[in-house]
């Protein structure tokens, strides 16, 4: 008991000791360290076209209203799928809802839904002639995009100019508060796409559908995005 109680008292000298000892050699303070970022920014094509088709069904039945909705869809799959192909047209559901409709007095007095169906892929004229033979559901939504292939392409590009235009920021930085160079602390890169100028607004195209022929597809033309690295960090200065 005796040997415990001694062990102990020697474990608590150790630890006053040891931060009397911290506390006497704080931590070293950083100077001559810069924060700072860049930007490397390409602008590309966009390669990649998004349909949104959908339709809008009601009635008094809920049940009645679900059986509207999935005849279309099915009858809508049944024709993309014909024309699919990966990475040219690619074929997914989207949203698919049932909601109570109510009168003046609160009550539900019928159902309204909507189903959609995205055609996604690079080959516009296969997939704006697939949606012109779809007879259950009309155009919604039109956007553009890049695709997997198109955005890491130029991607390394927008890197290797945020990273020289870091590195030469850093070394101007350094000369103008009379150091002779700098050493790189820590770094962080991130990157993402953008559309220059406004944001283009979803194209809302089905009210316009019934003065268009049934099987005439829609006229699309792609723009350019923009691909921005961001590198940003902090040196020390030497």
């Amino acid at each position: 008991m005796k040997s415990y109680s001694k062990f102990m008292a020697a474990s608590a000298m150790l630890a006053c000791a040891g931060a009397v000892f911290a506390q006497s050699h704080p931590a070293a303070e950083v100077r001559n360290v810069v924060q700072l970022s860049a930007t490397g920014t390409v602008e590309v094509q966009q390669d990649l076209l998004v349909l949104n088709l959908g339709t809008s069904k009601e009635g008094a039945e809920a049940a009645g209203v679900q059986n509207q909705l999935r005849q279309a869809l099915d009858a809508a799959l049944a024709e993309a799928k014909r024309n699919a192909q990966p990475g040219q047209l690619d074929v997914r559901t989207g949203p698919f809802g049932l909601y109570p409709r109510y009168g003046k007095d609160g009550k539900i007095n019928g159902w309204q839904g909507r189903a959609e169906l995205v055609l996604e892929g690079r080959d516009f004229s296969r997939i704006t002639t697939t949606a012109a033979k779809i007879q259950s559901m009309a155009i919604s939504q039109v956007s553009f995009g890049l695709s997997r292939e198109a955005r890491a392409k130029v991607e390394g590009e927008a890197q290797t100019q945020a990273i020289e235009q870091f590195k030469a920021r850093a070394a101007e930085l350094a000369k103008g508060f009379g150091f002779s160079g700098y050493s790189l602390r820590e770094v962080a890169v991130n990157s993402n796409e953008m559309n220059p100028g406004p944001r283009p607004r979803m194209m809302a195209v089905e009210a316009k559908m019934g003065s268009m022929a049934a099987d005439a597809p829609m006229p699309v033309e792609a723009g350019k995005a923009q691909v921005v690295v961001n590198v940003s960090g902090s040196v020390q200065m030497r």
